[in-house]
């Protein structure tokens, strides 16, 4: 088969992988034309529909689902592979893509990178922040962040962080306006900065422990947002009470711009993991990125 067929198949597969040119191209670094007419060539010559085009969606027909099924793991181990072989390199080099949540990638990440890229020029990190329980191997990830009991078994795990606490806190403005909350149940009296997630389908409630016990309560508010900035801000502004990671607020509670309440009622809990599919081939990469990461405390 000539060299072109197999690029019409490698731009086939991506496209049937993220069901849109326009992503596909992105990730190709080609123009959305150039890529669209490598797909149509390959239709014709093999005489079949591989795609359904639509203004808003793509979608393999029954042939280039089949099509895709037998390719798609075919190019993955090429792709791990050749990663694999930048192991022989003197330097590091490759491209790692990660899912993780808001909080992590700010807290735990950006500073590992700041460690890590200076010194190794050929790395490239892509970060994804994403709330929802994302399926990293059927999103093309090289490895997730998450709390370490929401890691799946099959996967392996690898500690980056200490134990985390929340922290619930107000401006002294809205304090001057407000009695103190000391129990959970005083909290459906205030007025509470909510964070909606897709995971849960709606805005979760507040989990708070005290003693090895867990109260979930139902809190309400004028703000609801899906980033810890916009959360942080307005518990900053006055504008109600915030339910944020303690590393996020020491600084300002310490400053006075913050008031910390209910201390008592926010306990450590296991904090972040990365985690990996346990049959991935390790680039060069990613092992440095991974053991920049480990947490040692």
């Amino acid at each position: 088969m000539a060299s072109e067929n197999y690029n019409e198949l490698a731009a086939f597969v991506m496209v049937a992988r993220e069901r849109s040119f326009t992503r596909a191209a992105a990730k190709l670094a080609v123009s959305q034309s150039a890529l669209s007419q490598t797909v149509r060539g390959l239709e014709e010559r093999l005489g079949l529909r591989l795609l359904t085009r639509t203004t808003r969606s793509v979608a393999p027909t029954e042939a280039g689902r089949r099509l895709y099924d037998t390719l798609a793991p075919r190019f993955e181990e090429i792709e791990q592979e050749l990663a694999s072989l930048s192991l022989l390199r003197d330097k590091p080099s490759g491209t790692v893509r990660i899912n993780a949540g808001e909080h992590p990638a700010i807290s735990i990440l950006q500073p590992a990178l700041c460690r890590l890229l200076p010194d190794n020029p050929d790395i490239r990190v892509e970060i994804i922040v994403d709330y929802g329980l994302t399926d990293i191997v059927a999103e093309g990830y090289d490895a997730g962040v998450r709390m370490g009991n929401q890691v799946a078994k099959d996967m392996i795990a690898v500690r980056i962080g200490p134990d985390l606490r929340m922290a619930i806190v107000g401006a002294p403005d809205y304090f001057a306006r407000h009695a103190v909350p000391r129990t959970p149940q005083d909290l459906t009296a205030h007025n509470c900065i909510g964070i909606r997630l897709p995971t849960y389908g709606g805005i979760p409630p507040w989990s708070l422990d005290k003693d090895g016990h867990e109260i979930k309560v139902r809190t309400e508010g004028q703000l609801v947002f899906n980033n810890i900035s916009l959360r942080l801000h307005s518990a900053l502004d006055g504008l109600g009470l915030a339910y944020l990671p303690e590393d996020l607020v020491l600084e300002h509670v310490a400053a006075g711009r913050l008031v910390r309440v209910m201390e008592d009622w926010c306990e450590p809990f296991p904090g972040y993991h990365l985690y990996y599919p346990s049959r991935r081939h390790t680039s060069s990469a990613f092992a440095l990125l991974v053991d920049t990461l480990r947490y040692r405390g």
